[in-house]
């Protein structure tokens, strides 16, 4: 299995491509757009890190540092593949530092966020 990064209208996606039979198949793989990143985390990293399930932009955040949140609560919005997803705290805590803006690519397992119990 293969592992390739493809760009589409400026979304990078993470693929893997399983090779069938005595020749590989031919696939061209987009360069991975760079995210965009702060210069440094807006906070004290926290213990608990909320991580990206897929790529795509950082539609809106919804808490901010040193805000409490509840498990299952909505820490930030994605767009992915043209639609909102909801990214959840895991557990209860205290938004210790965000580490993405809105409007900003990212890809899929990027730290967005950490917390503190």
């Amino acid at each position: 299995m293969k592992e390739y990064t493809i760009t589409v209208n400026g979304t990078s996606y993470d693929v893997s491509v399983e090779e069938k039979g005595s020749s590989a198949p031919s696939v061209a793989a987009a360069p991975k757009k760079e995210a965009s990143k702060p210069s440094a985390p807006l906070g004290t990293e926290g213990s608990i890190k909320i991580e990206a399930g897929a790529a795509g932009k950082v539609f809106k955040i919804e808490k901010h540092i040193g805000e409490s949140v509840k498990a299952g609560e909505n820490v930030l919005i994605l767009e992915v593949m043209k639609m909102e997803t909801p990214v959840v705290a895991p557990e209860d805590g205290v938004v210790a530092t965000l580490e993405v803006q809105e409007g900003q690519s990212i890809e899929a397992g990027a730290l967005l966020a950490t917390m503190n119990k």
